[in-house]
């Protein structure tokens, strides 16, 4: 059983649903990023995205660009952030899914990537440009190995494309809750609930929220009809938000916490 398995596993027997934290890897820099993944990991994160800078995103708001900037002028590369996760891997197992855009990849090439990041330690990947139609090659490598493809689905995907990415996706469906960029929104999306209840209906795999969940109320609103929630533009923007260390950690943590709470009870 995978990492992302046994996770989703022990959660359904506490009757608990996923906190998913993303951070944008190099963001400022690649130490801070290890420092704070072990205070994602400490505050309830059950699974870390580490978002994989890139300077053309295809989905990404105005927080997570300025943080993929900020990681890029720090010199954090695909290579570095890999290394990263052999060095977090000695004293963590909490799942791992790199976020990343297929340039990098093809860049680094599918097949040494496909290794390079089982062998660090990486769970899965997430690559929104990638779809599944186009995805057989990657998967084909990848599958065997163990690192899990997950798929997005939208508010306008068809049932045929829901059909797809229930079959094809592995660990997790990322559902984007609202059509638009990455970012932090006031209230949650309209008609979540028959959205999220029709992937469900068509696959065996958590079905989890992402994109616009602000805050504990949010994400508690949003867990209430999924299997967990995905959250990024909240914690990436307070490590903007902060340069003082002390004060960054403190307030990472008691967000981290807060939602993880909201979404427990």
């Amino acid at each position: 059983m995978s990492r992302i398995q046994d996770c989703f596993k022990k959660l359904d027997e506490k009757k608990q649903k996923a906190l998913v934290a993303f951070v944008t890897a190099g963001d400022p820099d690649l130490p801070t990023t290890k420092h704070i993944f072990s205070l994602l990991e400490k505050n309830g994160a059950d699974i870390v995205e580490l978002g994989v800078p890139f300077s053309d995103p295809l989905a990404d708001g105005p927080v997570i660009q300025a943080s993929a900037l900020r990681a890029l002028n720090s010199g954090t590369n695909l290579k570095k952030i890999i290394q990263l996760v052999a060095d977090i891997r000695k004293n963590s197992q909490l799942p791992i899914v790199l976020m990343t855009s297929y340039n990098p990849v093809f860049v680094y090439g599918q097949k040494q990537f496909i290794d390079d990041a089982l062998k660090a330690g990486v769970d899965g990947v997430i690559i929104p440009d990638l779809p599944p139609e186009e995805a057989k090659e990657f998967q084909t490598m990848a599958d065997p190995k163990g690192l899990e493809t997950i798929f997005l689905l939208a508010p306008t995907s068809t049932e045929d494309r829901v059909t797809m990415v229930a079959r094809q996706s592995r660990g997790f469906i990322y559902y984007v809750s609202l059509t638009g960029t990455t970012g932090v929104k006031s209230t949650v999306a309209e008609n979540l609930q028959p959205k999220v209840q029709v992937i469900k209906n068509a696959a065996a795999l958590p079905v989890l929220v992402g994109f616009g969940i602000s805050g504990p109320e949010q994400a508690k609103e949003a867990s209430a009809v999924s299997d967990g929630v995905i959250v990024g533009s909240a914690i990436v923007r307070l490590i903007a938000e902060n340069s003082d260390p002390a004060e960054r950690d403190a307030k990472i943590g008691q967000f981290v916490s807060s939602v993880k709470q909201a979404i427990s009870s």
